[in-house]
């Protein structure tokens, strides 16, 4: 059974992304990446990177004088937990009445349609 990743709010989703570019970075590093299209001051940074280690989704680095940061689950890892909370609380579970929603609420072009087709034929086959 795969461990249960927990919860990463938003803001948190920023930090992470930045550890995602590259890690281990320190908290100033991160801090800069993220001034960089936010105006966070380095007190909250440095709390959601506190949060994310309380709730061990980022490891730290004690050995140097300077703290470092890394993720402790892939981009790939969080985005599937994301994906099925995400489906659990606003469709019920159920992943067809999300996929039924989003392609005939958005506009698909051919090459979208048969991308699509072909994911499902693959899954279909398997």
């Amino acid at each position: 059974m795969p461990k249960k990743i927990p919860d990463i709010s938003e803001a948190e989703w920023e930090v992470m992304n930045v550890l995602w570019e590259k890690a281990p970075q320190t908290a100033n590093e991160v801090t800069s990446s993220i001034q960089k299209h936010t105006d966070w001051k380095p007190k909250t940074v440095r709390t959601l990177l506190d949060r994310l280690a309380k709730k061990q989704v980022v490891g730290v680095n004690t050995d140097q004088r300077v703290y470092t940061f890394f993720p402790l689950y892939t981009q790939d890892e969080c985005r599937k937990a994301e994906t099925q909370s995400f489906i659990k609380r606003v469709y019920g579970g159920a992943l067809k009445s999300m996929v039924v929603q989003f392609i005939q609420d958005d506009t698909l072009s051919e090459k979208d349609i048969k991308e699509l087709r072909s994911i499902l034929d693959k899954k279909q086959n398997k």
